[in-house]
């Protein structure tokens, strides 16, 4: 039968393929109405230098007036993290020295000191110095899903060591891709495969990592009713993200990236897997658990909108690793350098001319900043800026449209909350 479930299911169906048409269009960008940036919204050079803004920045204004990933007063998630209230962040906080004493100082391992004190080094340098996205979700989630009435300290307490398992398990895949990818630098420091003391066996430290979480699951949750989903919700994200290194890395197994392989499937492929679900599903589901939520049709929407949610999030990410300012976004960009699959190079080279097609090959992914400059000069003739915009501002009414359809009871408020994290709108 065709009932209004289906119907508006299709609708969102065809809208979402209508938008990545128009993205994926191949005709000349110059002659296309769809993609013209507005003549109205040019920038007056002189007010440009007296604001003080980033001159990157003042180069894209022209494209979109409202592309709120470039405001600097308003920065997303991607860039800041997720926002929440300053008792929130030290009530979180607060809770990390538990969990490390926990591991490192309640008579455990007491034959050998030496490794609880690098499990403690380990912990401390890794683990707390992020935007912490993840654990806040998580207790975000429960606090807005959970019945007044079992809003105990206790639970809540709870909800921040669930937090900070999520935080574990983000750590432990940045350290096994930092050193998969022969990264530098993490948020601002060294990263740990980086320091002299560490190298390859950076490798087991990751390892480390992941079993620390699984022993304070064990330690807090294992008298609990939803421990056992709990523990399937993080072997299953495991999976997941390792399918997605693995997909991401089957691109790049020679020193060039097989540029053949970058289409928009594959694309969103490597961003569900790899980050989308342990980024964007798993707070919620491990905060839906806690509060007695089973019911699979309720985590089914749930997962529907933060898949949606998780894949807007890496485009932005890679948005901003391309043509965000580093004094604001905190890291130096180097998708081009690496030759990563992003969502720029996937659109780059649906709408490139063949000499266009010949630039990404020769220059995409080689470590030079000449290279670089050539491709950051290739997006902005292909007016990457302004087809992100445009995405930008349709998927944000999509996603809405989304969440107001949402059912089984599950709090409206909580995903708008995340989507205007995301987008940085009145949060």
């Amino acid at each position: 039968m065709f009932t209004p479930k289906k119907s508006l299911d299709g609708l969102l169906r065809v809208y979402k393929n209508e938008l990545r048409r128009q993205i994926s269009k191949t005709t000349s960008v110059s002659n296309s109405d769809a993609m013209a940036p507005r003549l109205d919204q040019s920038v007056n050079k002189q007010q440009n230098e007296e604001s003080g803004q980033p001159k990157k920045l003042l180069k894209l204004q022209k494209y979109h007036r409202y592309l709120s990933t470039l405001t600097t007063q308003e920065m997303p998630m991607a860039t800041r993290g997720l926002a929440v209230s300053k008792d929130q962040s030290r009530e979180f906080m607060a809770c990390f020295p538990d969990i490390v004493r926990d591991l490192t100082e309640t008579g455990k391992h007491m034959d050998v000191p030496e490794a609880s004190k690098w499990l403690a080094k380990l912990l401390q340098y890794n683990v707390p110095n992020g935007k912490k996205n993840r654990g806040l979700a998580t207790v975000l989630s429960y606090k807005m899903l959970e019945k007044p009435e079992n809003m105990t300290p206790e639970n809540i307490h709870l909800a921040n060591i669930m937090g900070w398992c999520t935080e574990m398990f983000h750590t432990h895949q940045f350290l096994l891709d930092d050193v998969m990818e022969g990264s530098e630098m993490r948020r601002g420091a060294p990263c740990w495969h980086r320091r002299p003391d560490v190298g390859l066996s950076g490798v087991n430290d990751a390892v480390l990592v992941q079993s620390a979480m699984f022993s304070i699951l064990k330690k807090y949750f294992s008298n609990k009713t939803y421990y056992k989903n709990v523990l399937e919700t993080f072997n299953e994200m495991l999976l997941k993200s390792s399918i997605g290194h693995y997909l991401e890395k089957s691109l790049t197994v020679t020193d060039k990236p097989d540029l053949s392989q970058f289409t928009m499937a594959k694309y969103e492929a490597i961003t569900k897997y790899k980050s989308a679900y342990y980024t964007f599903q798993m707070p919620v589901t491990l905060a839906l658990l806690m509060t007695g939520v089973d019911d699979p049709e309720t985590h089914r929407q749930a997962k529907t909108i933060l898949l949606e949610m998780g894949e807007f999030f890496q485009i932005q990410d890679d948005f901003l690793d391309c043509f965000g300012d580093p004094a604001v976004t905190g890291k130096n960009g180097s998708d081009i350098l690496d030759g990563k699959c992003t969502w720029l190079a996937v659109v780059a080279l649906q709408r490139a001319t063949p000499t266009q097609k010949r630039i990404m090959e020769e220059h995409y992914g080689n470590r030079t900043a000449e290279s670089e400059a050539k491709i950051r000069d290739l997006y902005e003739e292909l007016q990457l800026p302004h087809t992100y915009s445009v995405f930008e501002e349709a998927t944000y009414d999509l996603l809405r449209t989304q969440i107001q359809q949402v059912t089984r009871g599950l709090p409206h408020d909580l995903f708008f909350k995340i989507l205007d994290n995301i987008f940085k709108r009145q949060v």
